[in-house]
């Protein structure tokens, strides 16, 4: 009766997917909870690169059934789009292996028009949405007024429920923004045709999850974004609109806590962030190239969904034991340890400082981190490549003990450390804790 959870400590992009694809292999279902298209998951098997966004990155292995939680909100257009593209890569997207919950909601061109103009509206102000229809796609549910998945079951009802959704949504669009609108006879067309190609995906994941779980089946909650993103319990305003955590996880697959064996906190061996907002540990200049990469490979530090260059910093020790706390995380895995090699010192933020006290620990919720400064603990670096070590012994000294800190930093077990990009770059650290 095992449920998994795998989320983000930070501000996300810390390697869930890979993360995920790997635990996978012992899993029976995984099932996404959270978020949308916004999030970018990558999965690397040989030579082979899988960007997924919405599929949980468990498809990749052939014997695991994935699912579609009711706490996202799908983009039935890129949906397809990734299912074709999977299917073209010989990867089984069946509805036999894939799964829409019927109460997740429907992402519409409309969603996304109004997200574009709203963050346009916000000028130098602006959040750093994906501009995916991420926020509006939640705020009719909020309000009541989304379009649920399950709705394709009659793809007639379906399509106009689409086009009184856009026909709506073009008041706000023409008369608030002076933005052109969908046309909403051609928007409901598309959809129609949508509903009737991902009519067989639908289900009560619920159900499904909680009659698996019962059958002693091992199911992974795969999280999108990161804690410090989620809407109460992030960096707010500075976030997403959905909850990238622990409760979310319960929340956004129907299930309740008696399941849970583990939780799984992946933590990126420093920090980047995405967007807006305060970053007490950011770094500029060679520190922060040397973090991010160029751009030439995958797993730099470009946004899967974006593009865009993500900001890159130190560790912040406070935050992550904040994460810690909000989650109940029960172990970390910590990812890009190898990223690190060729920098000496490396610092790792232990405290804030603010008006003359150290806080080891946010003094309130992470709304207003501008004002603090971090307190750095200097660590020896190491320049010898580590993306080819098999175990502990191998890694150096001067990194195991990095490893370490952060372990008694966090006061939680590191149990993988992640060294390259693919599946095989992970080392098992149940030992040495």
């Amino acid at each position: 009766m095992p449920l998994d959870v795998i989320l983000g400590s930070q501000w996300g992009d810390e390697g869930k997917g890979r993360i995920t694809d790997l635990l996978s292999a012992k899993a029976d279902i995984v099932a996404r909870f959270s978020g949308g298209d916004n999030a970018g998951h990558s999965v690397t098997v040989g030579d082979q690169l899988y960007k997924l966004h919405l599929v949980p990155s468990g498809i990749v292995h052939t014997h695991t059934t994935c699912m579609l939680g009711s706490g996202m909100v799908v983009n039935p257009v890129h949906l397809l789009d990734e299912m074709d593209y999977l299917e073209s890569e010989g990867v089984d997207v069946s509805p036999k292996r894939l799964k829409i919950s019927s109460a997740a909601h429907i992402i519409t061109p409309s969603h996304i028009a109004l997200d574009k103009a709203r963050e346009a509206q916000r000028g130098s102000a602006g959040i750093g949405t994906t501009m995916r229809g991420i926020g509006p796609a939640y705020t009719d549910k909020a309000t009541r007024s989304g379009i649920r998945a399950g709705s394709m079951t009659n793809p007639e009802e379906f399509a106009d429920l689409v086009e009184k959704h856009t026909q709506d949504a073009a008041n706000i669009l023409e008369k608030v923004f002076q933005q052109q609108a969908p046309n909403p006879t051609e928007v409901a067309l598309a959809y129609f045709d949508i509903a009737k190609r991902l009519q067989p995906y639908l289900a009560d994941i619920g159900a499904l999850i909680a009659d698996a779980l019962d059958q002693g089946k091992i199911v992974l909650a795969e999280g999108a974004q990161g804690t410090l993103l989620d809407l109460d319990h992030g960096t707010y305003p500075f976030v997403t609109s959905s909850y990238p955590t622990t409760a979310g996880a319960l929340m956004g697959l129907g299930v309740g806590p008696k399941h849970v064996r583990r939780i799984i906190g992946v933590t990126k061996s420093f920090q980047t962030r995405v967007g807006s907002g305060a970053f007490p540990t950011e770094c500029e200049g060679k520190i922060a190239q040397h973090l991010r990469g160029t751009g030439e490979h995958p797993w730099d530090e470009f946004g899967t969904t974006t593009g865009r260059p993500r900001r890159c910093g130190w560790l912040d020790g406070v935050l992550l034991r904040y994460a810690i706390r909000i989650n109940s995380i029960t172990e970390l895995t910590l990812t890009k340890l190898d990223i690190l090699s060729g920098l000496d010192p490396i610092q790792i933020c232990t405290a804030y400082q603010f008006e003359g006290t150290s806080y080891p620990d946010l003094p309130s919720d992470p709304t207003n981190l501008a004002e603090f400064s971090p307190e750095y603990e200097a660590m020896s670096g190491w320049d010898s490549d580590i993306t080819n070590a098999q175990d502990w012994d191998d890694l150096p000294a001067e990194a195991r003990a990095y490893v370490q800190r952060v372990q008694q930093l966090a006061n939680t077990p590191i149990r993988l450390i992640s060294i390259g990009p693919e599946r095989d770059q992970v080392i098992d650290n149940t030992n040495q804790d």
